[in-house]
């Protein structure tokens, strides 16, 4: 049975998130038409591609009998603070395995998911990078017992048909849709649903982000048992690596505010932002595109 409905009614989810138009007088020379699809909308919680990635492995973990969700990230992974908060909502225990050595005091993102019921734990990064093998999850499963796994960044197969709903929200007509790419997931699901002659790209907010074409390859496969050909992964603008930036990079961000009023995600959205419009200034898209930048 598919909870999922339930649960986004229980949430009282934005969807389908707003779908504006950017008014901006730099793009008006290149001919391009930009929209923005607000998926940081969708719920204060569950932000983007959050809940997309989250309702339909909530259902499974609730169908399967599990208690608890067990998943990995970063320091500042806005995953593990969506999946606390979805833990306290639906009444799943929650544990966070974190990249790295603990570090006090908590930044905010940890600290929103230990006030969320997270129980917080840390592998150094060598042992983080073999989280997938079974014998570490068997240690877990021997700390914590037994436990839904979800994936780093919430990216499995359900979570690439959570996020392949969204083009359909989009009832404009455009050329191709961006977003931010830190597993692949968003871009896979995406890139999986578009209608012909339709493009995808996604901006990495990781150094080395080549690594993602074969992630959204695979990811396309487990979820729908075909792969697309409709989509490119931009490695030109992580700022030095995932959860790192610039002044080039602050200054966009408070520009844009200023502009539009929307203050962008330092870690994910303003990358992925700063790079569209510096495509779109180096005449990358033609001339009467339509193009919408998803916001997450």
């Amino acid at each position: 049975m598919d909870t999922s409905r339930g649960d986004a009614d229980q949430l009282a989810v934005k969807l389908p998130s707003p779908l504006v138009e950017l008014r901006d007088e730099r793009l008006g020379s290149y001919g391009v038409r930009l929209l923005l699809k607000r998926d940081d909308l969708i719920h204060p919680d569950f932000p983007g591609n959050k809940w997309r990635k989250l309702k339909y492995n909530v259902a499974a973990a609730r169908e399967e009998g599990h208690g608890r969700l067990l998943t990995f990230g970063g320091a500042y992974s806005n995953h593990l603070r969506a999946t606390a908060a979805a833990g306290r909502r639906f009444g799943f225990g929650t544990v966070g395995v974190v990249r790295g050595e603990e570090h006090r005091p908590l930044n905010e993102s940890l600290a929103y998911a230990r006030d969320q019921g997270m129980v917080l734990s840390y592998l150094d990064r060598t042992t983080y990078r073999r989280k997938a093998e079974p014998d570490v999850l068997a240690d877990l499963r021997e700390q914590f017992g037994p436990f839904y796994l979800l994936p780093e960044g919430g990216s499995n197969a359900l979570a690439v048909r959570g996020c392949a709903e969204l083009p359909a929200e989009i009832t404009t007509d455009f050329d191709v849709i961006c977003c931010a790419a830190g597993t692949g997931a968003t871009l896979a699901g995406i890139a999986s649903a578009l209608a012909p002659r339709r493009r995808a790209i996604g901006f990495a907010v990781l150094k080395g982000g080549g690594f993602l074409e074969g992630e959204v390859r695979r990811l396309q496969f487990e979820a729908f048992g075909v792969e697309t050909r409709n989509w490119a992964i931009d490695c030109d603008f992580h700022f030095g690596g995932y959860a790192k930036r610039k002044p080039e990079l602050d200054t966009f961000i408070a520009d844009f505010a200023d502009r539009h009023g929307v203050l962008l995600d330092w870690v994910y959205e303003a990358k992925m932002m700063y790079g569209l419009f510096q495509r779109i200034a180096a005449g990358e898209f033609a001339q009467g595109t339509t193009a919408v930048a998803v916001l997450s």
